[in-house]
C-alpha cells in the first residue's frame, strides 16, 4: 500500500540525494579548477579559474537554488 506519507518521503530522499550530488560535483570541481591553476594539472590558468570559482558558487548556491525550486513548484501542485 502507498499511502501519500510514503510518496512524499521517496521524493525527499530522492531530493536529497540530488542536492548532495551536486554539492559533491562543484566540490570535484573546484578540486580540479584549483589544480589547473596550481599547474598540477597541465591546462589553461583561466580554465582552473573559472573551474575553482564556478565550483565554489555551486557548492554554496546549488542546493539553495534547487531547494526554492522544489519549494515554489510544491506550493502549485496543491493549487
Amino acid at each position: 500500500m502507498n499511502t501519500p506519507q510514503d510518496a512524499g518521503d521517496t521524493l525527499a530522499k530522492k531530493r536529497f540525494i540530488v542536492m548532495n550530488m551536486v554539492r559533491i560535483g562543484s566540490l570535484g570541481a573546484l578540486l580540479v579548477g584549483l589544480a589547473i591553476a596550481r599547474s598540477i594539472i597541465d591546462a589553461p590558468y583561466p580554465i582552473g579559474v573559472a573551474l575553482a570559482v564556478g565550483g565554489l558558487l555551486a557548492f554554496y548556491f546549488g542546493p539553495r537554488s534547487l531547494a526554492k525550486k522544489w519549494k515554489s513548484s510544491a506550493g502549485e501542485e496543491t493549487k
